[in-house]
């Protein structure tokens, strides 16, 4: 009988139901707006909740090593989806980026099966061939999917998942003892990248331009982080309580997902998101930990790479929303908070933004 880490198990509990709790008190105003449903977020949320919690209980009967004889069917499925998601009519575009399947409000990223997907395959390679994995020459087959697969994102475009992704695959070989100075000359071409990525769509240039100085264009460029510092600045200690953000109220974009650990701490204050980041902590050092204690390379490789990649995109988040690190993507987010006043005002609304 397979032991369960009970702590991890009640952690990740926890934090999801206070995800959902959270995302009706960051959403409720913007789903009345937009669709005149105030539950129409925690509702979808809710329901992944209940759909994540039954498809953990199945896959947690399933034995591991089926997905290392299977590693190979499940990456070539995540690049089909990669590309079928870039073909107008299969795939949607969402926030600029075409980079969803779905209908109407419910919908899926092929990049999150890619994740997994990616790191079940590298996990394999590291495993099944531990000593050539030393060399240069050993991990290029690697280098060169991850290449690919990065591409294919970057065509959506979606710069934040593909950082992740390449990011989560670097500490995997890292951790499978790749020579650190294979990474100083990957950090040397990442760096020509970023800078050809720029160069590429100016957009990304105005955004590391306002995360230098983000009141040199506050309506532009500028103007999501400065309302997350609106929303993280005044929470304090213990916050104005649940439910009781003013920067929900069409002054942050992307409350109840990219940025709703503003709202958290807005709402919650210090208290709350030290709450948060400790789970967090408990979670990554329990799942470091499994790896640590797996009997087999492709185990203990899978654990940590999962886990990594949990560590790292929350810590990516939390460096965003605090201004950090640059806001990812591209969206007219001035733009469209405008339109939302306008059409508020025409409505005789304007009460509720205040």
């Amino acid at each position: 009988m397979k032991k369960c880490n009970l702590t991890l198990l009640i952690s990740v509990i926890i934090i999801s139901i206070f995800g959902v709790l959270m995302i009706y008190s960051a959403s409720y105003i913007w789903a009345e707006y937009k669709y005149g449903n105030a539950l129409k977020y925690v509702k979808n949320q809710g329901l992944f909740l209940i759909v994540g919690i039954i498809l953990m209980m199945i896959i947690s009967k399933i034995d591991y090593k089926i997905y290392l004889k299977k590693s190979n069917l499940i990456l070539i499925s995540c690049l089909i989806l990669l590309i079928l998601v870039l073909i107008p009519g299969i795939g949607t575009v969402r926030n600029g980026s075409r980079s969803w399947f779905g209908i109407g409000s419910f919908g899926i990223q092929p990049s999150e099966f890619t994740k997994l997907g990616l790191m079940i395959f590298v996990s394999k390679y590291l495993a099944c061939n531990d000593k050539t994995t030393k060399t240069f020459k050993g991990i290029l087959p690697i280098l060169g999917l991850l290449l690919l697969i990065f591409g294919l994102i970057m065509l959506q475009p979606d710069f934040g998942t593909g950082t992740i992704i390449v990011m989560s695959i670097v500490g995997l070989l890292f951790i499978g003892g790749v020579d650190f100075k294979y990474f100083i000359r990957l950090g040397i071409v990442g760096v020509i990248g970023v800078v050809g990525l720029i160069l590429a769509a100016p957009y990304r240039l105005s955004r590391i331009l306002s995360f230098l100085n983000p009141w040199s264009d506050p309506l532009g460029s500028g103007f999501q982080i400065i309302q997350s510092l609106y929303a993280i600045g005044p929470g304090g200690l213990f916050g104005f309580g649940i439910g009781n953000s003013r920067q929900k109220h069409f002054f942050l974009p992307e409350p109840q997902t990219d940025f709703i650990f503003s709202i958290i701490s807005e709402e919650l204050g210090f208290l709350g998101c030290l709450i948060i980041i400790t789970l967090f902590v408990i979670i990554c050092y329990n799942g470091f930990k499994i790896s640590r204690n797996c009997n087999d390379l492709f185990g203990k490789y899978l654990a940590f790479g999962i886990i990594f990649q949990i560590a790292f995109q929350a810590c990516l988040n939390l460096m965003v929303v605090v201004g950090l690190i640059p806001v990812t993507g591209y969206a007219k987010k001035w733009e469209k908070i405008t339109k939302v006043v306008e059409d508020l005002i025409n409505k005789g609304k304007n009460t509720i933004l205040f």
